[in-house]
């Protein structure tokens, strides 16, 4: 489907697209892949990487100016929407600037990609917009909304919307595990709290669902990937076996468990081999046989929470990982 086409993502020198950019050239060949964002040294760092490959290309601009993203979505055919103000406390103590990234970003870029003519735009969101209990969370909530709704709003035009939720990216930057990392030598390691559980997804794997999503959907799907579930505890202990826990209490804003599925969305819900697909409740879209496909729905009382999980990774499996890609932890 990407083969030949122009592909344009926002915040693409960030951890997604660090890894999304160098997967999708080598299996699809695009004609031209644009990375969108606004930090000029992020750009110039990753451009060095690339080389001389005329397939990538740099474009400075912001999701909050609608007229800088029109002038360069001419002539793209999909967008991969990462850009995002994602950092929980960060949200919560600068609450403007990221309901302007968060929330007025989407909506530029939805009036943008439909003016532009784009062909399928799949939006990048988290499991905190599932119950959301803090603003980041609460934005990514409308962004998912706006996202979906889009697809009525487009109207006529060609455009089709779609979203994918995923959890915590394993070894991206500001996360947990290059965090223990960083004071792994010091012998303690700070606990919010012992019960706290969390999803677990590599970025190789975030990419390979938004490409299934670029294949399957019809418009206003979200995409949940089957991923596994680890304690807090446990990642501390992968990351360093021999130090003292120093429990610290939760952050403001940070939940104990993580949810990607509400018992709301379940009625709208269908599992599949590897993933969910929460269908959308408005115009009738949750029961088209063209967005189901082969899928089973869930149980009326179904959730998706990282307490609840199935799946779980042990710390000797975290820490596998961690030895395999260490030259990469907190650089992705």
């Amino acid at each position: 489907m990407l083969n030949d086409k122009s592909i344009l993502i926002t915040g693409g020198t960030g951890s997604f697209g660090h890894t999304f950019v160098p997967l999708t050239l080598a299996k699809y060949n695009p004609r031209r892949l644009v990375i969108f964002s606004r930090d000029e040294m992020k750009q110039w760092e990753m451009a060095k990487l690339y080389g001389d490959d005329k397939r990538v290309r740099f474009f400075i601009g912001d999701v909050r100016d609608k007229d800088r993203l029109a002038r360069a979505l001419h002539g793209v055919d999909f967008v991969v929407h990462a850009a995002a103000t994602k950092i929980v406390p960060t949200a919560e103590y600068n609450p403007f600037e990221c309901v302007k990234t968060n929330i007025i970003g989407p909506m530029n870029l939805i009036d943008a990609c439909i003016d532009q003519g784009v062909q399928r735009v799949v939006a990048l969101s988290t499991d905190k917009a599932s119950s959301p209990a803090n603003l980041y969370g609460a934005t990514k909530l409308a962004s998912d909304k706006l996202f979906v709704a889009g697809n009525a709003y487009a109207g006529g035009h060609e455009t089709r919307f779609g979203v994918v939720r995923y959890g915590n990216v394993m070894g991206s930057r500001g996360s947990v595990i290059p965090f223990f990392l960083s004071i792994a030598n010091k012998g303690v390691l700070p606990i919010t709290d012992p019960r706290m559980t969390r999803f677990m997804i590599t970025l190789e794997q975030g990419v390979d669902l938004v490409w299934h999503a670029f294949e399957d959907m019809v418009g206003g799907e979200i995409y949940v990937k089957k991923i596994p579930s680890m304690k807090v505890t446990d990642i501390a202990t992968a990351v360093a076996p021999g130090a003292r826990h120093d429990i610290v209490g939760i952050r403001p804003g940070e939940k104990l468990h993580e949810q990607m599925i509400s018992p709301e969305d379940a009625h709208h819900t269908y599992e599949y081999d590897e993933h969910y697909k929460i269908l959308p409740a408005i115009h009738s879209w949750s029961s088209d046989p063209a967005r189901i496909k082969n899928g089973q729905k869930v149980a009326p009382d179904f959730t998706y929470c990282s307490d609840n999980n199935s799946d779980w990774m042990s710390a000797d499996t975290l820490r596998v990982w961690i030895e395999q890609n260490r030259a990469k932890v907190g650089n992705i």
